[in-house]
């Protein structure tokens, strides 16, 4: 028994075998952490929804307390884990990258949390969607609280503010922490514009390169995808290229419709259930399925 157990443990340790998903972090080089990440999160949402999250007891006096502590916390969790993203993403090239990055990963911090105001107003847009657009909807406040697409939506604005300033591997580790959580997944990458609402929104998924105009009500189970993969002279996917749908402003698309390829669907269409399109749609236009 002992035997085959170090002979499992020498297997194990091949590295040779498995360089491939081995990943060897440089010494004194920081590993992005899921824990601290998500406490990030949370520092965020009490940021930009005072009141509903972290200190409830916060009011118009205390606010600017309230929040520059938060801010302040913020500042110093996010840059050491944008460091980390950092020395993860450029350990394998150059060990001393990490060190000559300090500086740049508190620089992106602090260009992110001046970014927070208009996250916020984006945000609040995201709630005021969602809101008017469900009849069961009871206040804002139970929007913010119990709806699972404002928690993905705000993971997504925060990750995707993180992407746009080069922020390796982080913003896809905040965007899976809500797919997690919510069964919504949106990639950092996509582009979403204003009063964005997802009801219900479990199986939910919004490929990287997507585009999504303002005003678009998505149900559960809607797929905004890739229809295929173009290969290198290699045979590898050509990483990088637009491949995922584009929707105009004022769409709805409802549930478990599937949305493939680099298509256009114009302002004011609308999408039913249970579809398959990869062809343009054109504004105002109505695709039902034949009874």
């Amino acid at each position: 028994m002992e035997k085959k157990l170090l002979d499992t443990i020498k297997k194990l340790s091949d590295t040779d075998s498995f360089k491939a998903i081995c990943h060897q972090q440089n010494q004194n080089h920081p590993m992005p952490s899921v824990d601290v990440l998500g406490e990030i999160v949370q520092l965020i949402r009490s940021i930009l929804f005072p009141g509903y999250f972290g200190n409830a007891t916060v009011n118009s006096k205390s606010m600017i307390y309230h929040i520059g502590v938060n801010v302040e916390k913020l500042q110093l969790l996010l840059s050491n884990q944008i460091k980390a993203g950092i020395c993860f993403d450029a350990s394998a090239v150059d060990e001393n990258a990490c060190r000559i990055m300090e500086c740049d990963a508190s620089e992106k911090a602090m260009q992110f949390i001046s970014q927070l105001p208009a996250i916020r107003v984006k945000l609040h847009t995201d709630v005021i969607a969602a809101f008017n657009g469900d009849p069961a909807a009871k206040s804002f406040g139970e929007v913010i609280f119990c709806y699972p697409s404002i928690r993905a939506i705000s993971n997504y604005r925060i990750a995707n503010a993180l992407l746009k300033l080069n922020v390796p591997l982080i913003p896809r580790i905040i965007t899976e922490m809500a797919h997690s959580e919510t069964g919504i997944d949106i990639h950092p990458g996509a582009t979403i514009g204003e009063y964005f609402t997802i009801d219900h929104g479990t199986g939910v998924v919004i490929g990287e390169t997507a585009v999504i105009g303002n005003n678009v009500k998505m149900y559960q189970g809607v797929t905004l995808g890739a229809k295929s993969f173009p290969l290198d002279e290699n045979g590898n996917p050509i990483k990088g290229i637009q491949r995922h749908p584009i929707i105009g402003n004022n769409v709805i698309i409802y549930s478990n419709s599937t949305i493939l390829g680099t298509i256009k669907v114009g302002d004011g269409a609308v999408i039913g259930g249970n579809i398959w399109v990869d062809s343009d749609v054109a504004p105002g236009a109505k695709l039902v399925q034949r009874k």
